[in-house]
Parts: C-alpha cells; structure tokens; sequence
C-alpha cells in the first residue's frame, strides 16, 4: 500500500509538471503566432507601397490569412480533440513558419525598388529637367511601353505574400482551439482562468515583440544591403519609404518554426491534476475511449452543433463577438496608417507607439481579469455584469477620440490654395497656377517639398524652383516663384511638419487609446469565461472552434475587404507609375478618414452592446429562477424536517403521559 501511494504521488508530480511544461509551450506558440501576425499588420503599408496596391487589396491580403483559417477551423475544432493535439500544435507552427517564409521571397525575386520621383537619384544630374524650367520641355514621360509596366508594377509578386499568410492560417488553425481545450480537459477547474489569462497575456507580449520588430525593420531601406542609402532622396516619413519587411518575415518564421519542436514530446493525454488516478487505469480508459471514438466519431457531430445553436446565450456571445471582432480588425489594422495620416508621424514611430502605448495595458488588464476571476471566484453571473459593465465603460472613453483632431496638411493646389487658403478638396483640384503654368511641370508626380512659409507643394517644380543646392536628402531649392514668404523664396525635400497642437492631439489620442485598451482587456476574461461556461463539457471545443469559425467568415475577412474600399474613396492623390497606371495612395483626406475610422468602429461596437445586453438578462433570469427553485426545495426539507420533529416531540409527550399514568 506504501508503494502504491508513493507511485501515486510520483505520477501526480509527473503530471503536473506535464501540465505546465505544455502551458510554457503553448505560452510560447501563442507569443510566436501573434508575433507574426502583429508584424504583417504593422508592414501592411509598406506592401501597399512596394506592390503599389490599393488598401482595399491590402485588406484582401490581410483578410487571407482568416481564409486560411475557414478551411480547417471546424475539422480541427471537432476531430482534433480526439487526435493527438500536441503533435497537430506542433504541425501547425511549423506550417506557419513556412508562411512566413513564403511571404518573403518577393523580395528576393524582385528588382531593386524604384519609387516615384523628379529628381535624379544620383549624386551627379546629368540635367535639371525636375527644376521649373519656363519655355521648354520636360525630359522624363511617362511611357506606354506594356513591357515597362509589367516589369515596374511586379503585379503577380504579391500573390505570393497573398499564398503565405493564406499558409500561415492553415498553420495557426489547431493552436488556440486544442490548447484550450487541453488545458480545461487537465486542470483544476479554479485554475482554468488564470491558466487562460497566461495564455491571452502571451497573445499580448508576442504584438508587442511584433510591433517593436516592425519599427525597427521600417526604418531600414527595404533594398538594404544592396543600393547605396546615401543617394536616397527620402526618409522614412516619406509616404514613398518601403523599409526592410521580408527581414522581419525570415525572423518570424524562425519563432514559429522553433515554438512547434516541444509538443512532439509531449503526450496525447494527462489525468485531471487533483485526481489520484492509478496510471494503469488511465491507459485502459484511454484504450476504451479510442475504441469508441473509432466507431462514432462523426455520429455525434449535428446533434452537437444543434444542441450549440439552441444555446440563447451561446449564439448572442456569438452576434456579439462578431460586430466586436469587425471594430476589432477596423481598430487594430489601419492604426498605423491612421497615426500616420491623421498626425503625420513617420510609419516607424506610428507602429512603435501603437505598441508601447497599447500593448501592455492589454497585458495588464487580461492578468487582473484572470486574477479577479480566480481570487473572489466570480460566478457566472457576476462575471457577465463584471464584462458588461466595464465594456461600456471602455465605448463611453473611447468616442473622446473623436476631440483628437487635427486639420488636413497644407498642400498647394490639393488642400488648400497657392495663396494659402482652405478649399473644398473634393473640388475639381488644379495643381497649376500663374506661378507655374510656364514651368512645364508634370502635374501628377508627388514628389513633396516644403516652402519657408510652412506651406507644401507636390513638386520643385510646382513650387516655381530654378535653382538647388545639395544632393540626397539635404537638398534644398531656391528661388521658388510660388512661395511668398518674408525670409526666402526656397523649399526643402518632404512634406512640412505638422502644428505643435497636432503633436499635443496626438499626446491626448495616444493617452486615451492606452486607458481604453486596459479597461477593454480587463472584461475580456469574465466574457470569455461566460462564453466557456455556457457551453457542455463535450461541446467545448467545437463551440470555441465554431466561434473562431464564425468571426472570420463574417468579420475577420470582409473587414479589411470594405474598410479598405472606405479608405480608398478618401485618397487626395495616387502616386503615379512610369508607364501612366497609377500606384498606391500618397495622401488622404485626414478628415474623412477620421470620420470613417472612428465612426465605423464606434457604430459597430455601438450595436454589438445589443445581444450582449440579452445575455445579461438571461442570465439574471436563470439564476433567479434557480434561486427561487433552490428555496421553495429548502422550505419543503424544513418543512418536513418541521413536521418529524413536531410528531416526535408529541411522541416523547405521549410516552410521558401514559408513564406518569402507569406510576
């Protein structure tokens, strides 16, 4: 009996280091697949820029990667719990680094990068033909040459970044469904949500990585290595800057590759920590269950998912979710381009200050809700008010977005006037004026510069330049005809800043978003623990499959799609290619953009607080019918209790009696 207990005891040390070897392992996947996801999301623009792509085929890129997860979400979910879920872990990172890789080979398929511009990109010009030069002819047209098109445009590059994120959602497909699921089949029921808030504050730390990898690799030359940086005439604050994105690509799937080797040393199955279970019958329960699972494994499968879809509080999660998940995929996505647009931050600075400022507070909120969770062991109820409550909280904070304003940069001839003054920029535009008409400008080249008198022009030449000094990005113009200023007449390459009150808007926005994102994360884990518990033990890793399923299809795909066709219709003016197609989208209307952006979203979430009010409600309904069933239960025990102990005293009474009777 000693040894049996002491093999006991040895097995449950076994098990419980098991148990947390996999929840290192799956931490690590999560922080890898998120990584890699983060990073394509902060290179979004970059592609839009390499690929000269509209946003409304980035989207489409974007959204790929929720196609790849359609086609195995549902078979993974349901058969994959009765496989081998580690070793179908391990499969899936491997099969997303491959994606990874995939996803950067473009670059060394591709021709160096050439991007719009007048100026010569040498430091010797063989002519000045980029300057305004009155009555004569300009040198550089745009040519009709189909072959000159097709080799500039590289349009079938992008289809393999296209077919690698499409790969990498195949390969993140089993992760989260199975993990779960192994953790909630073989730990203790108290230690689910502290074991699950792990898990989501690693789906924090891998952004996190991924946004400040981002940065970095956006301010690196995307040709590094092999042109000359020096002969640039751009910088990274450029909206022509494509930095290094396949850097970052080949260093995610590194991770994803290495997250995936400990799960093939890890069992199909454990025994529930806590359990003192003899190892012998745990190996003849699994031999019996496989047996089983052989002879109905698809039996079971429509009366599962009816029984989820009967579910009232399963499905309104599920309505819920998706209207949260398309603000979700609006917000997260096209952030960095929002920064970038709205405050005119560099693409770098916009993806490091979406992660400093967003991230960890995310982090933080998802470890105090699964703290919460576990201390004042929240019931179901109470953690769908908890969730409600601060959720709407989160939707009031987040409309002051809406006061972080800033007004459109000033752009002879597309925002405002040569003069200076405002205009309507969905007018016919006309970037010619009596001080240019003679120059012999091309009119649709954005090549910026920025005038001493804060006022900036799509080119020298537009600007009225005959003259310059320097070379690279030192450059600098004078005697510029349509720049009136008090001190010089002359410009410098780039667009002009923005205003010290855009910079302290920015300060405010970036403030708000970092309490928003917080308050928001701190509900996310009493919502979920509501969505996990209102479904069967046996249904679980269907109904997490499912709804994974559902939030792609209708959220995760079309977002990017519609959101991206929005964006477009706001485009002040679109880069122009060599042979006369145009390119990607060099600067938009800051305030419509803003109004889309944040309006948008804010409608979405608006309506998804509809359903979830429904929850609340049923909830409250069922606990109080629960409640009142358990009384009218006690009060029918006391009664009876009541009852036998009155017929008993009257008995003891009776006895007494007839014994006083007898003496």
């Amino acid at each position: 009996m000693r040894e049996t207990n002491t093999q006991i005891a040895t097995h449950q040390l076994k098990c419980i280091s098991k148990i947390k070897i996999f929840l290192l392992a799956l931490l690590c996947a999560f922080v890898s697949k998120t990584l890699s996801g983060s990073f394509i999301n902060s290179i979004l623009t970059q592609l839009e820029r390499q690929f000269n792509l509209s946003t409304s085929l980035v989207g489409l890129i974007n959204g790929s990667f929720e196609i790849g997860n359609l086609l195995l979400m549902v078979f993974v979910s349901y058969f994959g719990t009765k496989m081998h879920r580690p070793m179908l872990i391990a499969i899936g990172c491997m099969t997303m680094g491959f994606g990874c890789f995939l996803q950067s080979l473009p670059h060394f398929l591709m021709d160096p990068y050439e991007y719009e511009t007048t100026v010569s990109k040498t430091s010797n010009f063989s002519s000045n033909n980029f300057l305004c030069m009155r009555k004569e002819t300009q040198i550089f047209t745009p040519t009709e040459e189909p072959s000159e098109c097709t080799n500039e445009v590289k349009s079938s590059m992008w289809l393999y970044v296209l077919a690698g994120n499409i790969i990498r959602g195949i390969g993140e497909t089993p992760i989260k469904p199975l993990g779960i699921s192994y953790i909630e089949d073989f730990v203790k029921t108290e230690n689910s949500p502290l074991y699950i808030g792990c898990l989501e504050t690693g789906s924090i730390i891998g952004p996190l990585i991924g946004f400040l990898l981002g940065s970095f690799c956006v301010k690196m030359y995307v040709d590094v290595g092999s042109v000359n940086t020096d002969d640039l005439i751009i910088t990274p604050a450029d909206t022509r800057w494509v930095g290094a994105w396949w850097l970052g690509l080949l260093i995610c799937a590194g991770a994803n590759v290495l997250s995936g080797v400990p799960f093939l040393f890890l069992p199909k199955s454990l025994p529930k920590v806590g359990l003192e279970t003899n190892m012998d019958i745990i190996e003849e329960d699994e031999r019996n269950e496989t047996k089983a699972e052989k002879g109905d494994i698809t039996i079971d499968f429509l009366p599962l998912m009816k029984s989820l879809f009967c579910n009232r509080i399963y499905v309104l999660f599920l309505v819920t979710s998706i209207l949260q998940f398309n603000a979700f995929v609006i917000m997260f996505s096209f952030l960095p381009k929002y920064m970038e647009q709205q405050y005119g931050v560099s693409a770098s600075d916009a993806i490091f200050l979406m992660g400093i400022y967003n991230l960890p507070p995310i982090c933080f909120g998802y470890l105090a809700g699964g703290f919460i969770m576990k201390k004042f062991k929240i019931n179901m109820k109470q953690a769908a008010y908890i969730a409600f409550c601060i959720s709407l909280l989160d939707y009031f904070l987040n409309m002051l977005c809406f006061l972080t304003i800033c007004d459109n940069s000033p752009i002879a001839g597309l925002t405002v006037s040569y003069e200076g003054t405002q205009q309507d920029v969905y007018m016919e535009r006309n970037v010619l004026a009596d001080c240019n008409i003679d120059c012999n400008c091309q009119d649709k080249i954005w090549d910026p510069v920025c005038g001493d008198n804060n006022l900036s022009y799509m080119s020298a030449c537009l600007a009225g330049c005959e003259t310059y000094h320097g070379t690279g990005v030192n450059m600098s113009f004078q005697n510029c005809s349509c720049i009136k200023s008090s001190r010089n007449t002359s410009a410098f390459l780039g667009l002009c800043g923005s205003s010290s009150a855009c910079s302290l808007m920015l300060q405010y926005f970036l403030i708000l978003s970092a309490l928003s994102s917080f308050i928001y994360s701190l509900a996310a884990i009493p919502g979920y623990m509501v969505f996990l518990r209102s479904i069967k033990p046996k249904e679980k890793a269907l109904g997490v499959g499912l709804h994974m399923l559902c939030t792609r299809i209708l959220a995760g795909i079309p977002a990017p799609i519609y959101f991206g066709v929005l964006i477009d219709s706001t485009c002040l003016h679109w880069g122009t290619l060599r042979c006369g197609k145009s390119g990607a989208c060099r600067i938009y209307d800051s305030i419509n953009f803003r109004t889309i952006y944040l309006g948008l979203s804010t409608t979405l979430r608006g309506v998804s607080y509809v359903p979830a009010s429904f929850i609340v409600l049923i909830l409250r309904k069922k606990i109080q019918s629960a409640e009142s069933n358990t009384t009218v239960t006690e009060l029918v025990v006391n009664r009876k209790e009541n009852e036998d102990k009155e017929i008993t005293r009257q008995s003891i009474h009776l006895k007494d009696v007839e014994l006083q009777t007898k003496f």
